[in-house]
């Protein structure tokens, strides 16, 4: 009753619980209240009334209330961490508002208060943690005021927490919840790609923490995850990535681990080496380009290539559909050059494809003899064949040097150097050499028809020829052509003695000459003496006859000035021709020899050393048909070689001050192809003239320089088309698309070709050449000055120079009215010797100005033949109408 309490009395023991409660007052009535007790406390809340008693009554009573520990959360969840903080969750004691909880942890801090309110489950963020640590948590459940014993628990951020979690209940805590936490640790800085190939990268990074409880798990761009890197050991980590893609990239995410509890996470980008190319091939060569091909490896823009070689890089762009091409320019001739290429991914390059291939040369500087054929080449070559058709020769090689020796003379071979790289035999030049023909012996001569003519005889040369030719100062050449050994002579004189040379001849290439003398037979020399006296004073009498009759025909009044004239030939006026050319044609057209045979020595006094260069001898398709050195053609120097600007053309005069209006030239050579090509390019011709057709009486005449169809064919830097061909019945028209594969620059070249001439001698009639001199003429009009007309046939002087002669003297016909053939014929052989060769070439030439003289074709149409001149050519209706007006043409 006086408010003692004794506590502590022991319920331990058998039997009922015994207490003596002392220190009594005697006497006095006490009211006693007994509690069980239970670790303290009571299990809920009670409401008590303490009454004191005396003689069995009891006082107002004292009211008062208790409460018993409430109980422990059951589990701790951690639903999300960083690396300052964890967020926890548990299930509620009681779902009574009363019920609160404080949360304890390692370092002793104690947040009170959590509350128990509203519905689910509780969630409480703990915040301001270290990162990397694991924490030990105690959570106690409070019921007013009194908490519960505790749950423990751990977790990390990498430092760890303890924390205790305590249920309160009006202000009452329960016993604590014990547990541990952790932040999630810190992030990687960086990461390094140290190494990569097409299928793994290497990977290297600085640890977060000297702490072996530290690892790393790293995820990349298909979700597969990689766990337990370990980080112990010293200096960084390095792990590496395998089993990857080539060419790919890659999103990789680092996270570093502490206690099974991961950061946020370190994501980087790296790519895997793209595949190395494959299918190399090297399609075609050149001397100065290579063309390459290979496979493409990705079809997605975002690949593509890079050639290396000599420290240059050139960047290549893949194709969408099918192989890779790419033309490797600006090379230098017979070269070998190593290629490295690789394929380029995001600026990662591959493994590189290493490969080698050479450059061509032209190898057309050789030494010839009628036994062997000897060449020098600094140029890359290991070995050579010749060949020609009944046998296959392997030549000598010591170092740049190439002989074939014990050959057949006169004979032509194929000859080809090639170079050996990777077991392969790749060509690098070719050119056709005609062995020096054998020299032609036993030389006899016959008197006939009473010395104006002998009979020459001959052996067989022993080894290969085409024709034999006997020279005669101051004579054109005579040729005799197949297997003959015998020819007759004439136009000589009786009695005398005729000096000459002979040789063998064998595709342009002649052999030693053999000088020999011959008699003529000196029997008519009494009746020719006579006969020359007589037809003397018929001239006599003839010149006394024209100066009665007819004085005003020489007054000087009559003539104009020729553009064309020379001091030692005067122009014919027109009215005057047909004199002229009876004249000249009486007696055999002794008149028309005479004359001929004055040119015989026009210029043979200037120098032609550039051309008699060994290095451009084999450039010569005729050995008595060069080029003086002050009208030559010039061509660019190619790679500092002196002789490259050679080639077998001339300047050739036209009407008036025009001395550059064509180019004489001979037909090419397989060897000067590509050179004739470039001397078209650089005089900017627009007009090609070939007077000749490639192949006449099975000789070769020319080479075919201009594609066989309309596939392009390459000559050098210049890619020729064929854009149109039309054939007629005495020429052909086709026009040529020439493109620099350097520049990339395209022009047009007109090409005509007269397919009329026959194989010996002079067209049968004048009319289809001065038709087709007509449409030349009209290109040449038609394009200005842009530059000269090319004219060629086989060796460029005789065909040649009769079609400029005729174009030359109807232009001084049509403007003078007077014809100037000698004039022009000599002013032409100061440029180019031999031009119009033959005699009969000469009196043709006379033939067609008479034929335009007559009064059908005295007036030459004055609209066009062809209205489509620069681009087709041809108009066969227009054709045919021309024709038929100018039937007796």
């Amino acid at each position: 009753s006086n408010g003692t309490q004794i506590a502590d009395i022991p319920g331990s023991g058998d039997g009922p619980v015994n207490y003596n409660v002392s220190g009594l007052t005697p006497g006095t009535e006490y009211d006693f209240t007994l509690y069980t007790v239970f670790m303290d406390q009571n299990r809920t809340e009670y409401d008590f009334t303490l009454y004191t008693g005396f003689m069995d009554q009891n006082s107002a009573g004292y009211n008062f209330s208790e409460v018993t520990v409430p109980e422990n959360v059951i589990e701790v969840n951690v639903t999300d961490r960083s690396e300052t903080w964890i967020e926890l969750q548990w299930t509620k004691v009681s779902n009574d508002p009363k019920y609160n909880y404080a949360l304890q942890y390692s370092n002793g801090t104690q947040i009170a208060d959590i509350p128990g309110s509203g519905d689910g489950p509780v969630k409480y963020n703990v915040s301001g943690l270290t990162p990397g640590t694991e924490y030990d948590f105690t959570l106690y459940t409070v019921f007013m005021d009194q908490n519960s014993a505790g749950y423990n628990f751990s977790e990390v951020t990498g430092t760890e927490y303890d924390f205790t979690l305590y249920t309160v209940f009006m202000d009452q805590n329960s016993a604590g919840y014990n547990f541990s936490e952790v932040t999630a640790p810190e992030n990687v800085i960086k990461v390094n790609v140290t190494d990569r190939s097409e299928t793994w990268i290497k990977l290297q990074w600085t640890k977060v923490f000297n702490d072996p409880k530290y690892n790393y798990t790293l995820q990349y761009s298909n979700g597969t995850q990689i766990a337990d890197i370990p980080g112990s050991g010293d200096g960084p980590v390095k792990y590496n990535v395998s089993g990857l893609t080539p060419g790919t990239e890659y999103d990789f995410t680092l996270y570093t681990v502490f206690m099974d509890v991961k950061s946020t996470g370190c994501r980087f980008l790296a790519i895997t080496i793209p595949k190395t190319v494959d299918g190399v091939n090297v399609k075609q060569r050149s001397e100065r380009w290579i063309e390459l091909q290979w496979n493409n490896v990705y079809n997605d823009p975002k690949y593509n290539y890079s050639l290396e070689y000599e420290n240059k890089i050139f960047k290549i762009p893949g194709s969408k559909d099918g192989p890779v091409k790419y033309n490797v320019s600006g090379l230098t001739s017979g070269t070998e050059y190593n290629f490295a290429l690789f394929t380029v991914f995001m600026d990662e390059k591959s493994t590189g494809h290493h490969f080698s291939s050479v450059t061509t040369f032209t190898c057309s500087e050789w030494t010839v003899t009628n036994t062997s054929i000897e060449g020098k080449f600094p140029e890359k070559f290991s070995g050579a064949h010749a060949t020609n058709e009944s046998m296959n020769i392997t030549g000598d090689v010591d170092k740049d040097t190439v002989s074939f020796l014990e050959l057949y003379p006169g004979s032509t071979y194929y000859v080809s150097l090639f170079y050996q790289l990777n077991n392969e035999n790749l060509m690098q030049c070719h050119h056709t050499l005609t062995l020096v023909p054998p020299k032609v012996d036993g030389l006899q001569c016959e008197y006939m028809s009473g010395g104006y003519q002998f009979s020459l005889t001959w052996w067989p040369p022993q080894g290969v020829w085409t024709e034999i030719v006997v020279q005669m100062p101051g004579r054109s050449p005579h040729n005799v052509t197949g297997t003959e050994t015998k020819t007759v002579i004439g136009k000589v004189q009786p009695a005398r003695t005729y000096h000459m040379t002979v040789t063998s001849w064998s595709r342009g290439m002649k052999s030693e000459p053999v000088s020999f003398e011959c008699m003529t037979d000196p029997r008519g020399v009494i009746g020719g003496s006579v006969l020359g006296v007589l037809l003397f004073a018929v001239v006599v009498l003839l010149v006394v006859f024209i100066f009665r009759r007819k004085p005003e025909l020489l007054s000087p009044k009559f003539f104009v000035e020729s553009k064309i004239s020379s001091n030692n030939y005067k122009p014919i006026p027109i009215g005057k021709f047909e004199a002229h050319f009876n004249n000249l044609s009486c007696d055999e057209n002794r008149g028309f020899s005479v004359e001929y045979e004055d040119f015989s020595h026009v210029g043979t006094e200037q120098t032609c050393k550039a051309a008699d260069l060994q290095q451009n001898r084999v450039k010569n398709r005729f050995t008595n048909v060069l080029p003086y050195d002050w009208a030559r053609v010039k061509l660019s120097v190619i790679n500092g070689d002196p002789c490259s600007d050679y080639i077998n053309a001339c300047y050739m005069p036209g009407y008036g001050n025009n001395v550059r209006q064509y180019i004489a030239a001979q037909g090419p050579l397989p060897s000067t192809v590509n050179d004739f090509w470039r001397m078209i390019w650089e005089q900017k011709v627009h007009g090609i003239v070939m007077v000749t057709n490639c192949n006449e009486g099975g000789r070769v005449k020319c080479d075919q320089y201009w594609p066989l169809d309309y596939t392009p064919c390459t000559y050098g830097e210049l890619l020729v088309r064929v854009s149109s061909e039309n054939k007629e019945s005495s020429w052909t028209l086709r026009e040529f698309v020439v493109t620099n594969r350097v520049t990339s620059e395209v022009r047009s070249v007109n090409h005509f070709h007269f397919t009329a001439w026959p194989d010996h001698g002079v067209p049968n009639g004048t009319t289809e050449l001065i038709q087709f001199r007509a449409l030349v003429r009209q290109h040449i009009e038609r394009c200005g000055s842009v530059g000269p007309t090319v004219v060629h046939c086989s060796a460029g002087v005789g065909r040649t120079g009769t079609l400029i002669a005729l174009d030359v003297t109807l232009q001084q016909m049509e403007r003078e009215k007077a014809v100037g053939l000698a004039a022009f014929v000599h002013k032409m052989r100061l440029s180019r010797p031999l031009m119009v060769q033959t005699e009969s070439q000469y009196i043709f030439l006379h033939q067609c100005i008479m034929d335009c003289l007559k009064p059908k074709l005295k007036e030459l149409p004055e609209d066009p033949l062809y209205e489509n001149v620069d681009t087709i050519y041809i108009n066969a209706t227009a054709l045919k109408e021309f024709h038929s007006t100018n039937t007796n043409a």
